[in-house]
Parts: C-alpha cells; structure tokens; sequence
C-alpha cells in the first residue's frame, strides 16, 4: 500500500471545526446522498431549478396553515437537516405564527385569571 492510500484510510487526527477566521469555502460540505444527487443532476439536465418545488402541490404550505395542534404536529415531524433555505425559512415563519397564536392563548388565560381573582378573591387561593 502506497503512503497515499494508508494516509486516506486512517481516520482524522483531530476534528474539524469552523472557525471565526475561516471562510465558509474552507469548511467542509456535507456529504449529499445518492438520490439527491440524482435528483440535482435531473433538474441540471432538464433546465429547472435546483430547489424541488412539487411538494408545494401536494397540500396546504406550513405558512398557510392555520396556528394549533396540525400545524405544531407539522412542524415537529419534519427533518429540519433535509430542508432548502427557502424551506427552512418558511419552517420558521409557521413556527413563529405558532409561538404568537400560542402567546395569545396564555395572555387570555392569565386574563382571565386576573379577572376572577379580582371579582372573586377566594377562588384564586387553591
């Protein structure tokens, strides 16, 4: 075996971590699998985009979807690693519309609260 074929066998010495002085050239990529490979390769060859956007037919986009258990079920069952920019970006937003619709529901309870501790002061002493 020659010394450039051991030195690709033995595994790293020390890991790899970006720094805040290296360019985002110098990191190292991610590996992508067969198939989306393949699958970029058949966008490159047939001259559409590189972003897959069928899964937009296929039913109601995250930032369309009404705030409360489906869109939290959603988000918590999607692989935000396998994700485009402009997916991830959107995985936000319907997040972020959750967080609001979630806040709203805890501003009218502690209202409530507040309101029938107020008018009732024995019913706030559990």
């Amino acid at each position: 075996m020659d010394d450039q074929s051991s030195r690709l066998q033995q595994p790293l010495q020390r890991p790899i971590r970006p720094s805040a002085g290296r360019s985002p050239c110098e990191l190292p990529l991610k590996a992508l699998s067969p198939g989306v490979v393949e699958f970029l390769f058949r966008q490159l060859v047939t001259g559409r985009p590189a972003e897959d956007t069928e899964w937009r037919d296929e039913g109601i986009l995250m930032t369309q979807q009404e705030p409360g258990a489906e869109l939290a079920r959603r988000l918590a069952e999607s692989d935000v690693d396998a994700l485009t920019p402009t997916e991830l970006f959107e995985y936000v937003r319907a997040a972020q519309s959750l967080v609001d619709w979630a806040e709203g529901l805890r501003r009218r309870a502690v209202n409530s609260y507040c309101a029938n501790s107020q008018t009732n002061p024995g019913a706030a002493a559990f």
